[in-house]
């Protein structure tokens, strides 16, 4: 029987980069084919040409033995054919229900049926698990929240062949179950589906078969993924073997470096206190909507705090905005780098050097080019930020790139003192972790004080020092590294009825 999908001997240029070569491999109908490899292998670019966002160079793209060409979306989604990218792609002011029908609106002679959109919708909604109100603004919702309607997006489409770029990267594990067993329907329904994930447990739970890519190009593909050893795919992926992704070095602790007293906001159910140590990796984990990022944009100053109190090295200070933050040596690398992170149509260089240049100035006007190219290209080889050059646009560039671009920003600072990381990971390969979560540790031995929120338990167990853990807007409780494990922390991220549900 012949494949529902073919690759045959796939091609892609960009300026000054090979993205795709010589790529083949196939999909069959009733199947969940994965895709791994590190940021910058051609994942998304393969992903992009089978959505028609790119055109090939070279090769051919079947689908049932017939060669199809898309010369933009719509031709591809008129071939049955739905992609779930990475990034995600939605209309912020528009509702749910909106975003989910752009462009297959009911209507009545050009006028729209609102109520007729908003039940059809409610009841797909229903019919799929999925909690989300019709009426909700996408601006308005978590970054979950909207992944999950991307999610929904293509499924309303009803397609044969079905692509998802890192899914689950925002998802809490209520929503990731939701997610699965969609896919496990799908599949059940003879759909041929595309899995990208770096989460190797999300690959072995869900994908019957496997492609790897390293630097554009096939290295393997198993067809029988059950009977392949994790070790293997992870060589395959890097070229190189990591024994121990989390490599946790403990190091010795000084006193308190940085204390929040009393934050209280919008978002918050109860005022909130913390403090970290000098060198302290402090862990922050809660379920989806439990205010982990929502408190963090309080401490730095990108939304407005009620009440609070806050020291560093012992000094009382006040920080009103990201400004003040940043000068007091307080950075934030955000969740969301597509909002809130990178200049897209800045290049890696500008968008690494967008806070540091401040001290590139010459007589306060005039600004050293030089020492921003060296900048640039330092911390472009520090974390193998996979670009042509450092004057290419960060657009270009993949999801994990761009995140390291964010990164090497606030490692440019020449005076930190508070690092704040939301999902540094998110996105991003296991060796490209691997190499973060090193950076992480030497920041921390120069006396820097962590804070790292994660939506992955393992990787909170695996680096922190301590563990706060977050409900409902509020601190359940916090737990030293000794004490941690995924039992101890579930039980204070989880409503208390969940607790004893499941306990029963």
């Amino acid at each position: 029987m012949s494949a529902t999908l073919r690759f045959d001997n796939i091609g892609k240029v960009f300026p000054g980069a090979r993205a795709l070569d010589g790529v083949s491999f196939d999909v069959n109908a009733g199947e969940v084919h994965g895709l791994m490899g590190e940021n910058g292998a051609g994942k998304s670019t393969l992903l992009k040409i089978l959505g028609g966002e790119y055109q090939l160079d070279s090769g051919r793209v079947l689908i049932d033995d017939k060669e199809v060409k898309f010369a933009c979306a719509a031709m591809s989604i008129a071939s049955g054919i739905a992609v779930i990218h990475q990034e995600l792609q939605y209309v912020p002011d528009l509702t749910v229900s909106e975003n989910l029908l752009l462009g297959a609106l009911p209507n009545s002679f050009g006028w729209v049926n609102k109520r007729a959109a908003k039940q059809h919708v409610r009841d797909r909604l229903h019919a799929m698990g999925v909690d989300l109100d019709p009426n909700a603004k996408l601006r308005k919702l978590s970054i979950a929240q909207r992944q999950m309607v991307e999610i929904c997006k293509v499924l309303l489409r009803n397609a044969r062949v079905i692509a998802l770029d890192e899914p689950t990267s925002s998802l809490s594990h209520r929503e990731t179950e939701v997610l699965f067993k969609l896919v496990r329907d799908l599949k059940a329904d003879n759909r041929a589906l595309i899995y990208i994930s770096h989460r190797m447990d999300e690959i072995y739970e869900l994908c019957d078969a496997c492609t790897i890519f390293r630097d554009g190009r096939k290295i393997a593909s198993h067809l029988a993924l059950a009977d392949v050893p994790r070790d293997t795919l992870v060589q395959e992926m890097v070229g190189r073997e990591i024994s121990d992704i989390y490599n946790y070095r403990s190091r010795p602790l000084g006193e308190v470096r940085f204390s929040v007293k009393n934050v209280q906001g919008d978002a918050l159910s109860a005022p909130a206190s913390f403090d970290v140590k000098r060198g302290e990796i402090v862990g922050f984990f809660g379920l989806v909507g439990a205010g982990r990022s929502e408190l963090m944009h309080l401490v730095y100053g990108a939304d407005k705090k009620k009440d609070s109190s806050m020291t560093l090295d012992g000094k009382d200070i006040k920080v009103r905005s990201t400004g003040e933050a940043i000068r007091h040596g307080i950075v934030l690398c955000p969740e969301d780098r597509k909002e809130e992170g990178i200049v897209a149509m800045a290049t890696v260089a500008e968008n690494i050097n967008i806070s540091c240049r401040r001290h590139y100035l010459r007589a306060g006007l005039f600004l050293d080019r030089k020492k921003e190219a060296q900048t640039a290209d330092r911390f472009i080889q520090l974390l193998k930020i996979k670009t042509p050059s450092r004057r290419q646009c960060i657009r270009f560039l993949s999801g994990g790139n761009q995140q390291k671009a964010i990164l090497s920003r606030w490692l440019a600072e020449p005076d930190l003192k508070v690092v704040i990381l939301d999902e540094p990971t998110r996105g991003i390969d296991v060796g490209a972790k691997h190499e973060i979560y090193n950076v992480i540790y030497q920041l921390a031995e120069r006396g820097c004080a962590i804070v790292m929120i994660s939506s992955e338990l393992p990787e909170v167990l695996g680096v922190s020092d301590r563990i706060v853990v977050m409900r409902q807007g509020r601190i359940a409780g916090e737990l030293p590294r000794e004490q941690a494990s995924e039992q101890e922390v579930l039980s204070l991220a989880l409503p208390q009825s969940e607790t004893v549900a499941q306990a029963a």
